[in-house]
C-alpha cells in the first residue's frame, strides 16, 4: 500500500502564496463593496434628483415674474415630475419589460426631464426661471453620473443633453442673445467632476474588495488546510480501526476462529470507500451508542458485555457524535483485546450545552503515559478524533485498577458550521466574527478615504475653476475686496494642509481639523458680510456653494448631525447678513431657496449618503463578502476532500483492497501462510503511514521503527542501527526507502537487522532478514506512487533463507520539495 495521505504542500501547484494570488486575481466582476456602492449611489442619485426637480421647480414657479404663464410652465414641469416618479418606482418594482427596454425607457425619461426643464425657462421668464433651470439641470447632470455610473456613455449623453437643453432655454428666452458659453461649459465641468468623484470612491471600494479578497483567500487556504488535516486524521484513525487491525490479526497466526473475518473485511472495505467529512446535520448520540459493536474480533474472545446507562436523547452535531461513537468503538475493542475482562460499563449524560460519555472496565489497567506515540488506538482513534471536532478525551488507568475513558464535548468549543465543516474546519466562530469585523472596518476606512479624496477634489476644482473666475470678475462689488481675496487664500491653505495630512497619514489630526473648521466658518462670515445682501448666493458669491464642500471634507468621518450643524451655521451667517438689510420679497426668498437647495441641500445629501455608505453599505458589503467567501470555502473543502479521498483510495486499490476483498469473499484463506505474510506487509505499511504524521526530529527513523514494531508483534527480533547525522528527507523519498524494508520484515521469521547510513550526499537504508519465507521478499514491491525528488535505487540479494535489501537515495543538488 502506498501512503494514502496527500501532503498539504501539494494542495495546489505553486504553493500557498500562489493559491492566494490566484484566487484574488481570478475573481471576475466587481466585488461586494463596489457593487453596493454603485447601487447605493444610484438610488440616492434618483431620490436627490427627484427632490431637486420638484422643490426647485415649485420655487421657480413662485419666483416667476408673470403669474399668467404659470399654467403653461406647469404643463411642462408636471410631466418632468412624473418622469422622476417613474424612475423612483422602477427602483422599488422593476418594470414588466426586458432589461434593455427598461434601460432605454428610463434614459428617455431622464432626457425628457432635462428638455422639459429647459423649455420652461422662456415660459416662466425672469431671473427666477434662469436660476431654477440652471439649478435643476446642474444637479441633474451631477446625479446622472451616479445613476448611470455603470454605463458612463449614457451619463455623458445626458450631460450633453442637459447642456443643449440649457442652451435651448437661453435661446428661446432671449432670441437676440447667444447663450453664455461659460454657463454651458460649467455644466459639462460639473458632470466631469461628478464622474471623477464617483471614480475616486469606486477605486477605494475596489481597493477594499481586493484587500478583503486577499485576506479571505488567506483565511480560506488556512481553513482548507485545517479541513484537510482533520480529514487526514479521521482517515488515519479509520484505517487504524479497520483494515490495519484486521490485517495485523490475520498476520499473527492461524490458530483462530476466523468465522468473524469475512464480515469484518467487508465492513472494512465499506469504511475505506466512504468519503469522510461530509456528514450533515445532527444525530442522536444515545441511539449511536446503543449500536456500538462489542466483538468478537480475536481468537477465542467472547463479546464484551456492555452495561449501558444512557440519559437520552443526546442530540449533537454529527461530526462530534460520530467522533465519540468511533472512539467508543475503538475503546471497546481495546477492552476485548487487552483488558482481560469481558464486561464494561458505558455511561452517557448531558452536561450543559454538551455531552459526557464514559467507558470503564475493571481489567488489568496500564500506564497511559507509557504507551508509545506510534500506538494509534488511544492517541489517534480516541483522543485525536475528539480534538479534531473541538472536544476532549481523557484516559485514566493504573495497573490493577482498570481503565476509564471519558469523552466530553460542548457546543461552545465546536467549530461553527454544520456539515462537513463541523468535522473538518478547526476555525472557531469568534475568529470568523473577528474576520468579518475586520472586513467591515477595512471597507469603511477605504470608503471614508475615498469620500474625503472626492470632497477634496471637488473643493480644489470648484475653487480654482469656478470660484477663481467669480472672484476675479466681481472684484469691484466686494467691500472691501482684500477681505474676499484673503478668504480665498485661507480656503486654499485649508485644502493644502488638510490634503497633505490626508495623503500622508490617512486622517486629519484633531488640532488641524479644529483650526480648519474655524477658518472655514470665518471665511463664510467674511464673504457674507463683505457683499451686498442682494448679491448673496448669486454669481458674485463665490464662497456660498464652496464652504459646504470644505466642511464635508473636514467632517466626513463625523456623524451627519455634526456636519449638518456646521452647514446650518454657514446658512445662518448668510441669513443674518440678508435680514440685517431688511426682509426679502417672496421672489427673492424663492431664488435664495433655490440656491440653498442646489448647494447646501446637495452637500447635506452627500453627507447623509456618506453616513449610509459607512454605517449600512460597509456592513452589508462585509456580510455579502462573508457569504460569498463561505460558499467558496465550502466548495474548495468539498473539492479537495473528494480529490484527497480518491488519491487515498487509489493508493489502497493496489494492495490493501485486493486483500480485504479476498478475505471478505472467501477467496483468500487466513490459514494460508502466504496470505498471512501479505497481511503482515500491509499492516507494516499502514503503521509506517500512521507514523508519517508524527512531529519528530527524525521522521525516517520514526517510520522505520513503526514497521519494526509490526514485525516484533509477529515474533521477529529486529535490531536497528544508525550511522551518520540525520537530515531532512522528502516524504515521498521516505516512502520509497522504507517500503523494501517493510516487505522484507514482513517475510522474516526469526531475526532482522535494519541499518540507516547518512552521508552528506546520500541516504542508504538496508535490511538483512534471516529465515525469510521462501525468499519471496525479493520479488515483492509496492506499486509506484508519485515521483520522488531524487532517484531511489533498490538492490536485493538472496542467499539461502536470508535476504539482503538496500535502498539508496542520492540527494539532488537543490531541492524545493516539501519535506514533511
Amino acid at each position: 500500500m502506498r501512503a494514502g495521505g496527500a501532503t498539504l504542500c501539494a494542495m495546489r501547484p505553486g504553493g500557498y502564496a500562489a493559491n492566494i494570488r490566484g484566487v484574488a486575481e481570478s475573481s471576475d466582476g466587481p466585488g461586494a463593496s463596489e457593487r453596493l456602492v454603485a447601487s447605493t449611489l444610484e438610488r440616492y442619485g434618483v431620490w436627490l434628483r427627484s427632490t431637486v426637480v420638484c422643490s426647485c421647480g415649485a420655487l421657480g414657479v413662485v419666483a416667476s415674474a408673470d403669474g399668467a404663464n404659470i399654467p403653461s410652465a406647469l404643463a411642462l414641469l408636471v410631466p418632468a415630475f412624473l418622469a422622476c416618479g417613474v424612475h423612483l418606482y422602477a427602483l422599488r418594482c422593476p418594470l414588466p419589460l426586458t432589461p434593455q427596454t427598461t434601460l432605454w425607457i428610463l434614459w428617455t425619461l431622464d432626457a425628457a426631464v432635462l428638455v422639459l426643464t429647459g423649455l420652461s425657462q422662456p415660459v416662466l421668464g425672469g431671473h427666477g426661471a434662469d436660476v431654477m433651470v440652471a439649478a435643476i439641470i446642474g444637479n441633474c447632470v451631477i446625479t446622472f453620473q451616479h445613476e448611470w455610473a455603470t454605463r458612463p456613455v449614457a451619463g455623458a449623453a445626458l450631460a450633453v443633453t442637459g447642456t443643449a437643453a440649457c442652451a435651448l432655454g437661453d435661446i428661446l428666452s432671449s432670441p437676440v442673445h447667444s447663450p453664455e458659453l461659460a454657463d454651458l461649459v460649467r455644466i459639462l465641468v460639473l458632470a466631469g467632476l461628478s464622474r471623477a468623484a464617483y471614480l475616486v470612491v469606486r477605486a477605494r471600494a475596489r481597493a477594499a474588495d481586493r484587500s478583503a479578497a486577499l485576506r479571505a483567500a488567506a483565511r480560506r487556504e488556512a481553513e482548507v488546510a485545517a479541513a484537510r488535516r482533520a480529514t487526514e486524521r479521521e482517515y488515519l484513525a479509520t484505517l487504524h480501526d479497520t483494515a490495519s487491525a484486521t490485517l495485523l490479526m490475520v498476520s499473527q497466526g492461524d490458530a483462530r476462529d476466523w468465522s468473524w473475518l469475512p464480515q469484518r473485511a467487508r465492513q472494512d472495505l465499506q469504511a475505506l470507500s466512504a468519503v469522510p467529512g461530509f456528514e450533515m446535520g445532527r444525530v442522536d448520540l444515545a441511539e449511536l451508542l446503543r449500536c456500538v459493536p462489542v466483538g468478537p474480533w480475536g481468537e477465542g474472545q467472547d463479546a464484551v458485555q456492555l452495561k449501558t446507562h444512557i440519559d437520552g436523547p443526546l442530540a449533537i452535531p454529527s461530526g462530534p457524535g460520530l467522533a465519540i461513537f468511533n472512539g467508543v468503538r475503538e475503546a471497546v475493542t481495546n477492552v476485548s483485546r487487552h483488558a482481560g475482562v469481558r464486561e464494561a460499563e458505558l455511561r452517557a449524560w448531558p452536561e450543559g450545552d454538551g455531552v459526557v460519555v464514559e467507558l470503564s472496565d475493571a481489567g488489568c489497567g496500564f500506564h497511559p503515559e507509557s504507551v508509545p506515540a506510534r500506538r494509534r488506538g488511544v492517541s489517534g482513534s480516541v483522543i485525536g478524533r475528539m480534538h479534531a471536532v473541538g472536544g476532549s478525551a481523557t484516559v485514566i488507568s493504573r495497573p490493577g485498577t482498570g481503565t476509564r475513558v471519558r469523552w466530553r464535548w460542548h457546543a461552545k468549543a465546536s467549530p461553527p458550521s454544520t456539515g462537513h465543516e463541523a468535522q473538518a474546519a478547526d476555525v472557531p466562530q469568534s475568529a470568523r466574527a473577528r474576520a468579518h469585523i475586520a472586513v467591515v472596518r477595512l471597507v469603511r476606512r477605504q470608503l471614508l478615504h475615498g469620500a474625503q479624496l472626492a470632497a477634496l477634489l471637488i473643493c480644489l476644482l470648484s475653487q480654482f475653476v469656478f470660484s477663481l473666475q467669480q472672484i476675479t470678475a466681481h472684484q469691484s462689488v466686494y467691500q472691501p475686496a482684500w477681505a474676499q481675496t484673503a478668504a480665498f487664500v485661507c480656503l486654499a491653505a485649508v485644502a493644502l494642509i488638510g490634503g497633505g495630512c490626508l495623503l500622508r497619514g490617512g486622517q486629519i489630526p484633531p488640532r488641524v481639523r479644529a483650526w480648519s473648521l474655524g477658518s472655514v466658518l470665518t471665511v463664510s462670515a467674511v464673504c457674507a458680510f463683505t457683499l451686498s445682501p442682494e448679491r448673496l448666493a448669486g454669481p458674485a458669491d463665490w464662497a456660498f456653494g464652496l464652504v459646504g464642500w470644505y466642511v464635508l471634507f473636514l467632517l466626513a468621518d463625523q456623524p451627519v448631525r455634526v456636519f449638518a450643524g456646521f452647514l446650518g451655521a454657514h446658512l445662518g451667517l448668510n441669513a443674518i447678513a440678508v435680514f440685517l438689510s431688511g426682509a426679502p420679497t417672496a421672489a427673492e426668498s424663492a431664488v435664495m431657496g433655490i440656491a440653498a437647495i442646489t448647494n447646501c441641500g446637495l452637500q447635506l445629501s452627500v453627507g447623509v449618503l456618506l453616513t449610509r455608505l459607512l454605517h449600512s453599505t460597509a456592513p452589508a458589503a462585509g456580510i455579502e463578502a462573508a457569504l460569498e467567501e463561505e460558499l467558496r470555502t465550502r466548495e474548495r473543502i468539498r473539492e479537495d476532500m473528494q480529490r484527497d479521498h480518491k488519491e487515498r483510495y487509489r493508493a489502497l486499490t493496489a494492495t490493501t483492497v485486493p486483500l480485504l476483498m479476498g478475505l471478505g469473499h472467501g477467496v483468500l484463506s487466513p490459514h494460508d501462510e502466504e496470505v498471512r505474510l501479505r497481511c503482515g506487509v500491509e499492516a507494516a505499511r499502514m503503521r509506517r503511514l500512521f507514523a508519517e504524521s508524527d512531529a519528530v526530529a527524525d521522521p525516517l527513523l520514526n517510520e522505520l521503527r513503526a514497521c519494526a514494531e509490526v514485525a516484533e508483534h509477529q515474533g521477529v527480533t529486529v535490531s536497528l542501527a544508525v550511522r551518520g547525522q540525520p537530515s531532512a528527507v522528502p516524504v515521498g523519498v521516505r516512502r520509497e526507502l522504507i517500503d523494501p524494508v517493510a516487505v522484507t520484515l514482513g517475510h522474516t521469521r526469526s531475526t532482522a537487522r535494519v541499518t540507516v547510513v547518512w552521508t552528506s550526499r546520500a541516504v542508504r537504508v538496508s535490511v538483512v532478514g534471516v529465515d525469510c519465507a521462501d525468499g519471496r521478499a525479493t520479488g515483492e514491491a509496492a506499486p509506484h506512487g508519485r515521483a520522488t525528488d531524487g532517484m531511489v535505487s533498490v538492490v536485493r540479494t538472496t542467499r539461502g533463507g536470508s535476504v539482503w535489501v538496500e535502498a539508496n537515495w542520492s540527494k539532488p543538488a537543490a531541492s524545493g520539495s516539501c519535506l514533511t
